[in-house]
């Protein structure tokens, strides 16, 4: 498969998987209805319509699912149906462009961008070890062994939360 994913196409896949945090012990829905969803997409360089947001949504939900281990990837085929590349010639030599409408792009690239980290760094994309938080990682530490989304929140909370009990299971 051609290398289309950048950087960038990676930090939107985290971005929209973790469009579903839990904030004071509230989930929450960053692509819910509205003009924040709307804007949420606009910022990321889709269009913001009604139907991009929804799409997002989609392929959201069903990559969290596959991320955490619950539905297998092939959820995802339908998702890909009106996914396609075009080759393009240019100055450098052959490269590749997504052939998709505009409304479709950004899950597009989240989809393509989500098949290359798999393909290049499998099993780095996970959820957040923190059983309280719905948030994902993409670890890119030479060990592979991070395990929270955040080691200043989720990361401290547990070792904090284990130290305190460690301590009051001595007395």
């Amino acid at each position: 498969m051609p290398d289309l994913a950048t950087r960038a196409d990676e930090l939107l896949l985290l971005e929209l998987l973790n469009t579903t945090p839990v904030v004071d012990g509230s989930p929450q829905d960053l692509l819910g209805d509205g003009d924040e969803a709307s804007a949420w997409v606009r910022d990321r360089g889709g269009t913001g319509s009604t139907a991009e947001v929804a799409r997002l949504r989609r392929v959201r939900d069903r990559l969290q699912a596959v991320v955490r281990g619950v539905d297998p990837a092939t959820v995802l085929a339908p998702l890909l149906a009106d996914v396609h590349l075009r080759p393009e010639i240019g100055d450098a030599g052959l490269t590749w462009r997504l052939a998709v409408e505009d409304a479709e792009r950004l899950a597009a690239r989240v989809l393509v961008a989500w098949g290359q980290v798999q393909e290049r760094m499998p099993g780095r994309l996970r959820p957040c070890a923190n059983e309280e938080c719905c948030l994902f990682l993409l670890d890119r530490s030479k060990p592979g062994t991070a395990r929270w989304c955040s080691m200043k929140i989720c990361g401290n909370r547990l070792k904090a939360r284990r130290h305190y009990e460690r301590a009051r299971g001595g007395r």
